[in-house]
């Protein structure tokens, strides 16, 4: 069975978490990484036995062997760098928040769908039995309708500019929200 080659898009803190990820999966392959300077790709290209160290996210998504990107830039620029992949021809793996609104996020399926390839967020809840069997419960009318929803969750922000800073679409609705 071929490998799927994956490029990752972007150096931060979560793509050292799906990098360690997926050096433990047989079915895939690190092809390449980029960055916005080529140093920090050659560092995390090193680190993990990376081949391919692209100081540019448009030479990442040129290279012919990487058929799905993961994009892992903050929220601001998901939209811009997922459909620089898709536009390269590549499938994409986009982190969460898959988009600031719902116009990008329609443009970036319809656009992927159109062009037979495929885009989807990176949201491991989903897949977590606890997900399918809280949709079960609710399918089952057990707890009767659901009309309001209320949750609380804390922790230190302030030292975060993805979190804090307006310009890269953070705050809590956009990190913590598209959680069920």
């Amino acid at each position: 069975m071929e490998k799927l080659k994956i490029g990752i898009l972007a150096t931060g803190p979560m793509a050292h978490t799906m990098a360690d990820t997926l050096m433990m999966m047989e079915e895939v392959k690190l092809e390449a990484v980029g960055s916005r300077t080529q140093e920090k790709a050659s560092l995390f290209a090193e680190q993990y036995g990376i081949a391919k160290a692209y100081g540019s996210y448009e030479q990442l998504v040129s290279d012919p062997e990487v058929d799905l990107v993961y994009v892992v830039s903050p929220h601001s620029h998901h939209y811009e760098h997922s459909m620089l992949a898709l536009k390269h021809g590549k499938n994409v793996l986009c982190e969460k928040a898959f988009a600031v609104n719902y116009k990008q996020a329609k443009q970036m399926t319809d656009y992927a769908r159109e062009n037979n390839l495929m885009i989807t967020e990176a949201h491991w809840v989903r897949y977590m039995p606890m997900t399918k069997r809280l949709k079960e419960v609710i399918a089952s009318g057990i707890i009767g309708e659901i009309t309001t929803v209320t949750a609380n969750l804390s922790y230190v922000i302030y030292q975060n500019p993805r979190i804090v800073e307006p310009l890269l679409a953070g705050g809590a609705l956009l990190d913590v929200g598209v959680y069920p």
